[in-house]
């Protein structure tokens, strides 16, 4: 997985990437505009702090927030990774950070009596997600925060377990979705069947339209 965050307001010109979720003991370590974040026992990568980040990606001064990050633009961040001195470099992936999905089916979570087990098909793939919506039901159309998506509200979505129970996503509210208009109620958003086709990237545009 890939976050991608900048946030010129707050940070100043730095990009944020992080591959994996780290627990807090980590080793920093700084090499020209370059920042490796590290796992202090293990040496796993966790991330990486690209100072003057707009100076390698000129495109970067148009974004705030999540970035979405193009395989080109991966690839430049790689060879200025190497260029500083470091050897653990980012993989790309095109799998949206939001997808429309199906839920194929739903049942309750044994330890919990407001938790659901879904099964939602993404075309190509099946995943378990535990949501606790109080309108989720099978057989209807959502929209999943993939594993490595960060919300509009500076969330991060990572693989995890809810009371004991494996979950790959977060099935999204339209609140957490940031929709325009979005009700201040309680459910995730249901997709008419047609909105598109499963696995594709939840349309935001068109999201923002539900609510007029």
């Amino acid at each position: 997985m890939l976050i991608a965050s900048y946030n010129p307001h707050e940070m100043g010109d730095v990009l944020v990437l992080m591959v994996t979720a780290g627990n807090g003991n980590q080793t920093e370590t700084k090499k020209d505009n370059v920042v490796q974040i590290t796992d202090e026992k293990s040496g796993q990568l966790i991330g990486y702090n690209v100072l003057a980040a707009s100076e390698v990606l000129p495109e970067l001064k148009d974004q705030n927030g999540n970035v979405a990050l193009t395989a080109e633009q991966v690839a430049t961040l790689n060879d200025h990774i190497k260029s500083a001195g470091f050897d653990k470099l980012l993989e790309y992936s095109d799998k949206p950070h939001f997808q429309v999905g199906y839920v194929e089916k739903m049942v309750d979570h044994p330890k919990s009596d407001h938790l659901h087990i879904a099964t939602v098909d993404f075309g190509n793939e099946k995943r378990q997600i535990v949501c606790g919506s109080v309108n989720l039901r099978a057989n209807i159309k959502v929209v999943a925060a993939t594993v490595g998506t960060m919300m509009p509200n500076g969330k991060l979505i990572w693989p995890g377990k809810l009371l004991g129970v494996e979950s790959d996503g977060m099935i999204c509210t339209p609140r957490e979705l940031g929709l325009k208009n979005a009700p201040n109620k309680p459910g995730c958003l249901i997709l008419d069947d047609d909105f598109a086709e499963n696995g594709d990237a939840f349309d935001f545009d068109r999201g923002n339209q539900l609510f007029a």
